[in-house]
This record gives C-alpha cells, structure tokens and sequence, in this order.
C-alpha cells in the first residue's frame, strides 16, 4: 500500500500543489515496454510457448485505475471480470459487472481514495466477491515457488497473478502498487506487468527475479511483507443458508461471537451439561444477533425471488429446502430449538432483547394506531406504553387464539388495543411440527446451529470435563452429517476464517484443507 495523506483534503491540497503530469518515461532497463520492438518479440515467443493464455481475457476487459490509490481495486475488477465471475448485483443499468465503486465490503472507498488499500483487503475483497484466493506473502514463498506458480497461470485462463510491489525496486516513482500480470516468458524469465495506472507507466516486461526483490519488501502501513495472490474462480457450490459480508456489523460482530467469545464462554466450571453450554452460548449472543439473523434471511429470499433461467438457479431452492430439513434433523438444531422455545424465542426473533419480540411488536403497534387516532402520524413521541398482556380468544371463524391486550396512555386517556394473528397458517416455529413444516427459509434457530456447527473442532477443547467436552464435540461433528449440509458447514467454516483475518486488518494467512 502507497503512503497517502491522511485525508481527502490534504491528498486535494497535495494534488494542487504538484504540477501535472501526462504521464512518466518507463525506467528502461530494467523495464521493457510492451509496444516497443522488443516488447512485441517477447510477446511473439511467450505466446508462441504458451505463456500467454491468460493475457487475452485481462485485455479483453482491461480498465484504468480511477483514483490514484485504486491500484488494488481495478486490478481486482479486471481479473474478476476476465474470470467472468458474476458479482450477483448490479453495476448500472441491468448490467451485472465488477466495478472498483463495487468493491467496497472490506474496506470503505473513501478509506482507500485517502490511504490505498492492504495487500490483505485486496484478499479478502476478492474472497467476499465469490473467487478462490490464494496469497503467498514474500516470507511465505521464493522466487522459485512465484516462477512456478506464473507458469502455470500464465499457461492458463483460469487463474491469475496479481503482484504486490514497491515500484522504488524497478526505478519507477510511486510506492506500493498492485497490478495482475499478464503473461510470462520462460527464455527471458520475464514477466509482463499489466500496469492498472497507464495514465502513468505502459504495460512492459520485467525480469521475474527483480520483481521478486521487490514484492519483498515492507509495506510500512502495516509492517508485513508484500507478495503475490493466486485469483481463480470458485469452483465449489454458493453457501445455500449463510454468506460471509465484512460489509454488514452484525456479521462482524457474529464473527468476534463465534471465534472469540465461544471459547471464553466455555471456561466456566458451572456449566457441567450440554443444555447448560447451549444455554449460555445462546444468552450470551451479540446484541445484534437478531439484525444477523434477519440480514442473512432477508438475503436468501431476494435470492431465491430473483429471476433466472439457469438450471443450476431453478434448482436452487429445492437444496435450500433439502439442506433446511438436514439441519432440522440434526440432534443439535433439536437441543437448540427446545432452549430458544423454552425462554419463548420464536421465529424471527432471536434473544430477549431483539426489538421483533411479540411484546414489543405488539408495543409499537399500539402506539402507532394511539396516534393515528390522535392525527399524529409521524410521531410515537408522547405515548407511554404500559403493559401487554396474552390471552386467548375466539377469532372470527378461525377457533381459540392467541390474543394481545396492549395499553397507552397519551394525554392522560387510556387506550386499550387488541391484536391477534391475521391468519391461523402463520404459524410460530416453536408450536410448529418440525419434521412436517414446509422448510423454505432459514429460521433463528437454523442459523444458529449452523454457526455452532461451522465453529473450528479446537474451539471445544475449553471444556475442562473431559466427558462433557466428548459429549459436546460428539453433539457438534460433521462426520456424520450428510454431504450436501457437511459442505455448507466446511465452506461456512472457512468463510469464518476469512471474515476473521478481515476484522484483524493483517492477520491474513492462507487457510489449508487441514484448518477445517
């Protein structure tokens, strides 16, 4: 990442400051610009060799950084483009496509437009995007494992290169800059740099051992060394129940749940059962949980009532409802689902404390017709709720039903308002048969077994009762789960992982097979 001012107005004022420019003199040696005699002879024999497969997807969709400090994201929209990955929204108009202005849910455009962005970020935005990421910092590889791994990206248009370097190391002006590279010539061992800035440096060829120099080195923002990230596209299966955002808080905040607070909570020498652990891990959610839950829901319904023709998409709601009913088989979302019925959790709420509870729904409600009837249509200011009460009674032709008694005061008159349910097929979760409900979406309680069961296996080893710990992991394995809820679980897992070395900043390591 370059140096930057520290704000938007000191990088204007700096900006006003420097005389323009229309571009710079490419340092050569050691550069080799890409149009010139000998830059077309490089590319003939590169592509005569086969080292040039991944080149014509790159240009194919090639842009121009729009802001001085978005090397790393244009050089993320162009390989996600050239991998044709579908960011499943809109770029403008009814056009789906990656633009820098999209990449936004693991750093803030004005934090990067001020101070660039981390070679870390650029791994997990390309994570949240739906690709397959491999980063290799310097300190993690050599210049034989970066050779290797360019021959085989370039021999393909599968897979892309980007480099993380100082520009200091090649003679060029600038710092940090990110840019895919776009080819490779094995009788020279050059690589050829597709530089995102061409307002300032032409695409050329570098010696593939100097541009290793100076990946190695330091990005002063962050004290971790720079490097190279492998960029493919996710062959596995879309996650069906949960999708990891760093954009949205309440995930940020279920992330520090899962992975930090989990393992604190279990240390307690209390809790000496497996409803007890439950228990405290389900009062002890993040005061957001409720927000997550609904987020997470809200998300797979716009899904599923997109418009698609694809077979994979038609089919798609279909193992949503197979992978809901797994989850409902298990003997964890069983435990879970008497616990949250037992403290009166239905439905979409998810804690005591979500703001969706049945008093407070019904508190808002009544408030809102006291001022219709007041004429105050635009505020609740000034009525004091008193009390709910629950009771049943006969509703039109529907039989005995659940009934809401709620009063207001406003202006020292009583108000006295009756709720009860529109309909008798909306039914509560908790009164629900579970084995015959129709699954359609994700509940409170599916989404909550799903992240205990997505949790890392060493999450548990805080239980110090060593059959109580057997019981609890027994209770929370994959092993024999079915395959289709196995692989949610594992990709959720791994999603976890990514969202956590997210929050860290820098704390980003390549997640193996074996951490899952």
């Amino acid at each position: 990442m370059a140096s930057k001012p520290s704000s938007r107005a000191e990088s204007n004022q700096a900006a006003a400051a420097v005389p323009s420019l229309y571009g710079r003199a490419l340092p050569s040696p050691p550069a080799v610009e890409f149009a010139s005699a000998e830059g077309r002879r490089l590319f003939a024999e590169a592509l005569e060799g086969g080292t040039m497969q991944g080149f014509f997807s790159l240009i194919s969709v090639f842009q121009t950084q729009s802001e001085p400090a978005f090397c790393g994201l244009a050089t993320l929209s162009v390989v996600l483009n050239a991998l044709r990955i579908d960011p499943g929204r809109r770029w403008k108009g009814p056009w789906r496509w990656f633009d820098e202005s999209m990449l936004d849910c693991c750093e803030r455009l004005d934090t990067v437009r001020a101070e660039g962005i981390t070679f870390g970020k650029v791994a997990c935005l390309a994570h949240c995007s739906g690709a397959d990421v491999r980063p290799f910092r310097a300190g993690q590889a050599t210049l034989a494992d970066l050779r290797r791994h360019l021959l085989r990206c370039a021999s393909s248009q599968d897979c892309h290169l980007v480099a993380s370097y100082h520009r200091k190391l090649l003679g060029q002006t600038g710092t940090g800059h990110f840019s895919p590279v776009g080819g490779y010539h094995a009788g020279q061992d050059m690589a050829l740099i597709l530089d995102v800035a061409r307002f300032k440096y032409p695409p050329h060829w570098v010696p593939l051992p100097l541009l290793w120099e100076a990946m190695n080195t330091i990005d002063e923002a962050t004290g971790l060394l720079r490097g190279f990230m492998l960029i493919s596209r996710n062959t596995e299966a879309p996650l069906l129940i949960c999708a990891v955002n760093c954009r949205d808080e309440s995930w940020q905040s279920m992330a520090k749940y899962c992975i930090e607070d989990v393992p604190n909570l279990l240390k307690d020498n209390n809790v000496d059962n497996v409803l007890k652990i439950l228990s405290r891990l389900v009062n002890h959610l993040p005061p957001n949980a409720g927000n997550f839950i609904k987020w997470v829901i809200e998300v797979k319904r716009q899904e599923e009532g997109g418009s698609s023709s694809s077979e994979e998409a038609n089919e798609m709601p279909f193992l949503k409802e197979k992978v809901l009913q797994q989850i409902r088989d298990t003997k964890l979302f069983q435990l879970v689902h008497k616990l949250q019925c037992s403290k009166q959790l239905c439905c979409s709420c998810s804690s005591s404390r979500d703001e969706d509870s049945l008093a407070q729904i019904a508190a808002s409600v009544c408030c809102e017709g006291t001022a219709l009837l007041n004429g105050n249509l635009s505020s609740r200011d000034g009525f004091c709720f008193r009390e709910t009460c629950s009771e049943g009674a006969q509703v039109n032709d529907e039989g005995l039903k659940a009934v809401i008694t709620g009063k207001v005061i406003s202006e020292g008159n009583l108000h006295v308002d009756k709720l009860s349910p529109i309909s008798s097929s909306q039914k509560c979760f908790c009164n629900s048969n579970l084995n015959n409900e129709t699954v359609k979406y994700p509940s409170n309680t599916d989404i909550l077994t799903v992240l205990l069961l997505s949790l890392h296996p060493s999450t548990w080893l805080g239980i110090e009762d060593e059959k109580l710990k057997a019981e609890f992991q027994s209770l929370v394995s994959t092993d024999d789960l079915p395959d289709a809820l196995k692989l949610e679980i594992l990709h959720l897992r791994r999603q976890l992982r990514y969202l956590k070395a997210c929050r860290e900043k820098e704390a980003y390591e390549d997640i193996e097979p074996q951490d899952l």
